[in-house]
């Protein structure tokens, strides 16, 4: 669906440059020209998700606001945990939860979770999958623990992060999480509807 409209946009733009490009410019340069376009309209986009909205009031309910569905925006379709366990990961770098929050940084900063001290435990992360409630209270813990910029830089890039939290990967995990926030905050109607925003960036 994303690819769909996003060929649909880059298509019109193309179609108005062609009339421009024949007057100033050759064929190659027409062709670069699209390209480049193609390129900045498949970074981002908006579609529809049935019952995302519902799933949006959910989190609202359990405690969430508008950033917490922001970052779980940018790690699932439907703001729901039915990846791959612990995120095809294991030990501090396995993921649990809507935001796919790493057992580094659950063990680390947050009450449920700080009686953990070896990475060995992750597997007890697993019930931040089934309760958003807890998910979303540890996430909250865990950025007050940490502070908003060294936690984001944790959650994107676990312990490493921490000790190195504003390399160019981090600052554009961050930037995407920003833009998809920015488009909630747009209009309140986003923040409960299907809406969903998508912002390409690197998983890792």
């Amino acid at each position: 669906m994303v690819l769909l409209s996003t060929k649909k946009a880059v298509s019109l733009v193309c179609i108005g440059l062609r009339y421009t490009a024949h007057l100033m410019f050759d064929d190659e340069v027409f062709l670069f020209a699209c390209l480049l376009i193609a390129i900045v309209k498949a970074d981002q986009g908006t579609y529809t998700v049935p019952n995302l909205g519902k799933r949006k009031r959910q989190i609202l309910n359990a405690g969430g606001g508008s950033w917490d569905i922001a970052i779980a925006m940018l790690e699932s379709e439907e703001l729901k945990t039915d990846y791959v366990y612990g995120d095809n990961k294991t030990g501090d770098s396995a993921n649990f939860g809507i935001f796919k929050q790493n057992f580094f940084m659950l063990r680390t900063s947050t009450s449920q979770f700080k009686k953990y001290t070896s990475p060995a435990s992750y597997n007890v992360g697993s019930i931040l999958n089934k309760k958003l409630a807890q998910d979303i209270k540890a996430r909250h813990e865990s950025q007050n623990f940490y502070g908003a910029d060294v936690w984001f830089a944790g959650h994107r890039n676990g312990e490493t992060g921490i000790h190195h939290p504003y390399t160019q990967d981090i600052t554009d995990y961050k930037n995407g999480v920003n833009w998809i926030h920015n488009q909630l905050m747009s209009n309140e109607k986003y923040l409960t509807d299907d809406t969903r925003f998508w912002i390409d960036v690197v998983p890792i």
